[in-house]
């Protein structure tokens, strides 16, 4: 597999969150440190400009936390870049956040939020408890604000996570399931949802070894590959960016540690990657089973 043209920055802007939850693959927790430091930070919006690329995807941990997080994105939205916040809801009534929802709206971001489930007890026993109550109400300041709201300009998607080792349903019916019982139980808006495989990697992989899953699991992501996911995995078009500003074709294999042909975010100032090998592993499989799998959802 080769790269093609270059769209998108995912940058990894540090491993602290506010929650721990048992699918996260990069680990991230409260008790995480790990932070990109200001050099690193000031390369993001010369490496957006420098390839022309028309969109930042901001994830962690939670990439809220970062001390620079607002100002990175006033500066790239001032350039006319699209910013994606890869948001996991309950950050918005974190200490301290209050006011973290009318500043994405203010900016124009589009918010990915992270609702493995609309049932209470499932998100839960995936996330934390209480955490479904919490990610219902980050909603509800989204929507008050105009998120999901037809012509209102302001994005915000959904992300679905199996609870358990199985691939994702068929996207098209569980995002009609998911907007049925939002707006008729809680009164939520969205514009789309997407389902999203559990990578085998990182937290996940040791919770499935402790169960005795992983390997069967491993075996249903190599017997339900398609080879036709192949031309649309987000590897062909996007550049993942470790918060030592490390260059990786993908943020699990950012995880893995598996680095791309160009080591470093400074290294795009300069060099166009498309054409380049892309690394891949057994966990890639994840990406091209069934309905497939990105971060912008199902791919066919």
């Amino acid at each position: 597999m080769r790269r093609g043209t270059l769209t998108t920055l995912q940058v990894n802007l540090g491993y602290r969150c506010n929650q721990a939850c048992s699918h996260c693959h990069v680990n991230a927790s409260p008790a995480r440190t790990e932070s990109m430091d200001d050099a690193t930070l000031a390369l993001i919006p010369e490496v957006l400009e420098a390839r022309g690329l028309g969109c930042l995807d901001l994830t962690g941990g939670a990439p809220e936390l970062h001390p620079r997080f607002r100002e990175l994105v006033v500066a790239v939205r001032a350039a006319g870049v699209e910013v994606i916040d890869r948001c996991n809801l309950t950050i918005l009534s974190e200490s301290g956040q209050e006011d973290l929802a009318a500043f994405l709206a203010e900016h124009g971001v589009t918010v990915v939020a992270s609702l493995p489930c609309y049932s209470a007890d499932n998100v839960d026993r995936q996330r934390g408890d209480g955490v479904f109550a919490r990610s219902i109400a980050g909603l509800h300041q989204l929507n008050a604000l105009g998120y999901g709201e037809p012509g209102s300009g302001l994005t915000l998607d959904l992300v679905y996570n199996p609870q358990n080792p199985v691939l994702p349903p068929p996207q098209a019916a569980l995002e009609a399931e998911y907007r049925r019982v939002l707006a008729s139980e809680f009164g939520i808006v969205f514009n789309r949802l997407y389902a999203l495989s559990n990578m085998p990697i990182q937290r996940y992989a040791s919770v499935l070894r402790a169960q005795g899953q992983l390997e069967s699991y491993l075996h249903l992501l190599r017997t339900s590959h398609r080879a036709a996911n192949m031309d649309l995995v987000m590897c062909r078009s996007l550049i993942s960016v470790d918060w030592r500003g490390f260059l990786f074709d993908c943020d699990f294999n950012q995880q893995l540690q598996l680095p791309a042909t160009s080591r470093h975010l400074r290294d795009l100032l300069s060099h166009d990657i498309q054409g380049e090998p892309i690394a891949v592993a057994d966990h890639c499989f994840g990406c091209t089973a069934g309905g497939g799998s990105s971060c912008g959802g199902a791919l066919g």
